[in-house]
């Protein structure tokens, strides 16, 4: 059941309901926003309505009256493809509107967005999440932003329904930077995780108890709070695919090759997450990389 909008608070247009999406304006709209929502996903409309958001036919039906609009897509190409021509946001958004793409993309497309949105009198900010489909229903997500500080203030109670951890981390761009960086050590986390997963089981251990004793160490870490059932089960159910953590790793390698940084071990993982892709992996979570070592250490003795 949804709080009755608060007609003092800024109007939100909403693109892009997926995975994460969905659940973080369910949120805006408990918060007592008013959020008008597009998608490409029928089903995906029909909950928003559902949860007592407006529906919009189109992108720039849904944020020609908005004063804020939060985009939330998979990649570059589709950032740049709802952002910019005849249809798009900068053409239909209302002068003064602030523009807060939470999608996580290169920081170049980042830059570009925010210098192209100023010619239209749009402000911009980047401003990725890190905490999976769990940290969005739970509003608890980690947000790392790039633009100006008076924009940042203008955001941050919107920010404030969605997660835990906001912080303004720099210029444009800044959010993607951070963000690259999160997935590098999330997907070096992850493998590590399930080495140890093979190692442990292979050596006959309890893998339970050997969790639950990690977990409370130096070893313990989000990643292996939020993932250990998907080990203990082999529940691969998508809560961030694959897909997207290949793509993200793309992002990272090209982003430290660019600024001269060495990344021998997140090269390795990048090499490791598009061969499980490869294999046929990508709509799986990102801790189905237990599925790749599993494969590399051959059938159980």
């Amino acid at each position: 059941m949804s709080t009755l909008a608060d007609s003092s608070r800024p109007a939100i247009a909403w693109i892009g309901l997926g995975i994460m999406g969905s659940p973080m304006s369910e949120n805006l709209l408990k918060a007592s926003y008013s959020v008008t929502g597009f998608t490409l996903e029928q089903d995906k409309l029909d909950r928003l309505a559902e949860a007592g958001g407006t529906v919009a036919g189109s992108i720039a039906e849904a944020v020609k009256d908005a004063d804020v609009v939060i985009t939330m897509v998979p990649a570059s190409p589709q950032v740049e493809a709802i952002s910019y021509g005849p249809d798009g946001i900068l053409e239909n958004a209302k002068q003064g509107a602030l523009l807060i793409d939470m999608s996580s993309i290169t920081p170049q497309t980042s830059v570009d967005l925010a210098k192209n949105a100023a010619q239209k009198g749009i402000r911009v900010l980047d401003a990725p999440v890190s905490g999976g489909e769990a940290g969005a229903i739970e509003a608890v997500l980690s947000i790392m932003v790039g633009g100006e500080q008076a924009d940042f203030e203008r955001a941050l109670p919107i920010l404030e329904a969605l997660g835990r951890t906001i912080v303004l981390c720099g210029r444009h761009g800044s959010g993607q930077t951070v963000k690259a960086a999160n997935q590098l050590i999330v997907a070096v986390n992850i493998q590590a995780c399930a080495e140890a997963v093979v190692f442990l089981e292979n050596s006959g251990v309890n893998l339970q108890a050997a969790l639950d004793v990690l977990g409370g160490g130096l070893a313990g870490s989000t990643v292996l709070a939020r993932k250990k059932d998907n080990f203990l089960n082999r529940d691969f159910k998508p809560g961030f695919r694959i897909d997207l953590h290949h793509k993200d790793m793309g992002i990272v390698t090209d982003a430290a090759r660019n600024v001269g940084a060495a990344l021998p071990v997140g090269a390795v993982v990048a090499q490791l997450v598009a061969s499980l892709r490869a294999q046929g992996d990508g709509g799986l979570d990102h801790s189905a990389l237990l599925r790749s070592v599993e494969r590399l250490s051959g059938p159980q003795a």
